[in-house]
């Protein structure tokens, strides 16, 4: 039986990689061949992502297979975070350093936008959640602030597509990032040209997206050389990186949820069609793009950011790892104290301890004092908010939910996947860890026809993956626990 190689770079906000996958036999083996820093850099007092390092970071990437591996290679792609993008001049050349998200430059610009188009318009025209930072309120920003770069602009192009231009010349853009920019319709796939109109900016700067596991073409004849690759198709997959961890999910029907679990948890269902009526917009879901036209019908909450904001801070006296402080976590008092882990305090506060503590005395509860305590309260709360996320999506679907699927990082944590199959009473299955290099991947093979559908992606995956199933167990006091947390929530 034949086997294949691709290259995935999976560029996260604060670190990228690169990862081998080797198709054999409807199984997957992934390697990972480099990992590096991914520092957004402060240039006349605003964030940039120095793109240009990345794209080195890339080729180094290529040249390390090209040396190491010896073989011939399939195809690359590139994923990445979402609504971030770079501009391009008319003679293809990239007009400075893409803005970070991060970047203070957004501020008030969702709200200075609803004067021009409503808020209930806006989401009629996307279904995409209200967030400052999204594409939509960043080409804002600039527009107020009268950017030249904007003036001069020809083509706007958002980061995987970006590094996909850098590559082969091609200038693209993909459907799954495409969709989370706010500037989409989901519904007639296709631009907005309403809010368009509204930035007072030609919707001619967009590319036509491209549907995922589409070949963009061949890399440039210098990269090759450069990189020591011979033939490399780059490949144009689910760009967006929760889309392509969505795809990876091992789940054998539609009767299904996910929890993509990391610093941050996107809680969701996949489906046909998107959901945009005043309800979805009232519990801010959103409507982004998936594999084979899919939807991916979900909310963004903070994940495991609460945990590893709390080690940072006390690392200052002592050095927990994180399955210390999980262990640690077991035997501490179940529900001593609960917080919502959305709200505003949360967010990036200097001593996140300190702001967990404050949480608790403001909605006079005994604060945790032990490392366990704060451990047990955050894993917890983290349940509590998942079965509150999913009760509204419950209330939206056009399935049932018969499981909870979850994926990436965050399923390691077994503590917390017990806790959430306890507090939602659904069978959790946790896996694949690696869940957007997967299905990156294979999102290049159904490009290249050796994958033939998304549910064999799927099926992929389960031959490919240890999975582990968690089942409901303490469910009674999880339910006096939850309507303690309904409380805080409206607190």
């Amino acid at each position: 039986m034949s086997s294949y190689n691709f290259l995935a770079f999976d560029l996260g906000a604060e670190s990228g990689r690169t990862v081998l996958g080797r198709l054999e036999n409807n199984r997957l083996a992934i390697q990972e061949l480099s990992r590096f820093p991914n520092d957004p850099i402060l240039v006349n007092g605003h964030l940039h992502w120095n793109i240009f390092n990345l794209f080195d970071e890339v080729k180094k990437g290529m040249r390390a297979y090209a040396t190491e591996i010896k073989m011939k290679l399939e195809g690359l792609a590139v994923d990445t975070w979402g609504v971030d993008f770079g501009l391009l001049a008319r003679d293809g050349s990239i007009l400075g350093l893409p803005y970070s998200y991060r970047d203070l430059r957004t501020q008030g610009a969702m709200e200075e936008f609803f004067s021009r188009v409503s808020k209930k318009k806006i989401y009629d025209l996307t279904g995409i959640q209200f967030m400052p930072f999204n594409s939509l309120f960043q080409l804002f920003a600039m527009a107020r602030d009268r950017s030249p770069l904007l003036e001069i602009a020809s083509d706007l192009l958002f980061m995987p597509d970006l590094f996909h231009y850098l590559l082969t010349g091609e200038k693209t853009s993909e459907f799954t990032m495409s969709t989370t920019s706010q500037l989409f319709n989901p519904r007639e796939k296709r631009w907005n040209d309403e809010l368009f109109g509204a930035l007072g900016i030609s919707n001619k700067i967009m590319q036509k997206p491209l549907t995922p596991g589409t070949v963009i073409g061949n890399l440039l004849e210098a990269t090759s050389r450069e990189v020591g690759l011979k033939e490399a198709p780059v490949i144009a997959t689910a760009t967006h990186d929760t889309a392509s961890a969505i795809a990876a999910i091992p789940a054998e029907s539609r009767n299904f949820a996910y929890i993509s679990s990391g610093t941050w948890s996107c809680i969701g269902i996949e489906v046909d069609n998107p959901i945009i009526n005043e309800q979805a917009l009232e519990h801010n879901f959103t409507n982004e793009g998936g594999v084979e036209e899919t939807i991916r019908f979900l909310k963004n909450c903070i994940g495991l950011w609460l945990l590893q904001q709390c080690r940072k801070s006390w690392a200052q006296k002592q050095t927990y790892t994180y399955e210390e402080l999980t262990r640690m976590a077991v035997s501490a008092p179940a529900f001593k104290a609960l917080i919502n882990p959305d709200s505003v305090e949360f967010l990036n506060p200097p001593d996140m301890p300190e702001a967990i503590r404050q949480f608790t005395k403001r909605t006079k509860q005994p604060p945790p004092e032990m490392p366990a305590e704060f451990i047990r309260c955050i894993l917890e709360s983290l349940a509590l908010r998942y079965r509150f996320i999913v009760n509204e999506i419950q209330e939206l679907s056009p399935h049932p939910i018969q499981k909870l699927h979850i994926i990436g990082g965050g399923a390691k944590n077994h503590l917390l996947n017990q806790l959430t199959a306890d507090a939602t009473g659904l069978t959790v299955v946790a896996g694949p860890f690696e869940a957007t290099a997967m299905g990156n991947i294979l999102g290049q093979a159904l490009a290249l026809g050796y994958v033939r559908s998304l549910d064999e992606i799927r099926a992929i995956t389960r031959n490919s993956s240890e999975l582990l199933v968690y089942e409901p167990q303490q469910t009674t006091e999880w339910g006096k626990a939850y309507e303690r947390f309904q409380n805080i929530v409206d607190s």
